[in-house]
């Protein structure tokens, strides 16, 4: 079993350059690809993983072993037909997951067409925040307050369904603060600590980013 995720991410303009330094920061294994020799070089410095290649080549594709890359990155907006082939040779590979980004819905839709399994709009998720969310997988979704502290939604696990708060003592356990209960549509802030939870609702926390690890 692999000891940590492995991811690709193509394309070292701001935002891709943002997810491969955080990925890399919290110690996964990053290959990172820009057809731009000066900005692989310039990238070096930071990514152990560099590399100068063309991601829309299949040839390239092979011999970066994407099919046994657990995510690719595609940010390469800018450029719609190498992100579409970069999409499709991946794929084909047999890569697991592909997040893009892309500049507007109608790439969205075609994006998604071609087999991305997810496709992002920068102006609303920014690198950083993609990378964390990769890092914290298990959690539906993450917003850093700040480089040490993020609010957390976390499904209720298994384990604790019929259980309430004071019985589970979760941040004793997993240092997280709970600041709401959500299920469906409804948020309730009002929290009852005896109110036993329920399968399929969700706690939105705060927590120690560097303690997540724990709830995986």
């Amino acid at each position: 079993m692999k000891a940590k995720k492995t991811y690709a991410v193509f394309g070292l303009g701001r935002y891709g350059t943002a997810v491969a330094r955080e990925l890399v920061e919290n110690g996964m294994e990053v290959i990172a690809v820009d057809i731009d020799q000066k900005i692989v070089n310039d990238a070096a410095a930071y990514l152990p993983v560099c590399k100068c290649a063309d991601v829309t080549d299949a040839e390239v594709i092979s011999r970066l072993d994407i099919g046994n890359i657990d995510t690719v990155i595609v940010c390469m907006a800018s450029n719609l037909e190498a992100s579409v082939m970069a999409v499709t040779l991946c794929k084909e590979a047999g890569a697991r997951s592909v997040i893009v980004k892309c500049a507007n819905e109608m790439q969205q839709k075609i994006l998604l067409r071609v087999g991305a399994d997810q496709v992002l709009f920068p102006e609303k998720e920014s690198g950083i925040r993609l990378a964390k969310n990769l890092l914290s997988s298990g959690f539906i979704d993450m917003i850093s307050l700040s480089r040490d502290v993020s609010i957390v939604e976390i499904d209720v696990k298994d384990e604790w369904c019929g259980k309430n708060l004071i019985e589970l003592n979760l941040r004793k356990k997993y240092g997280i603060n709970i600041v709401a209960v959500k299920k469906g549509e409804k948020v309730s802030v009002n929290i009852n600590p005896e109110q036993a939870l329920d399968l399929g609702a969700t706690l939105i926390v705060i927590a120690n980013t560097a303690k997540l690890g724990k709830l995986k």
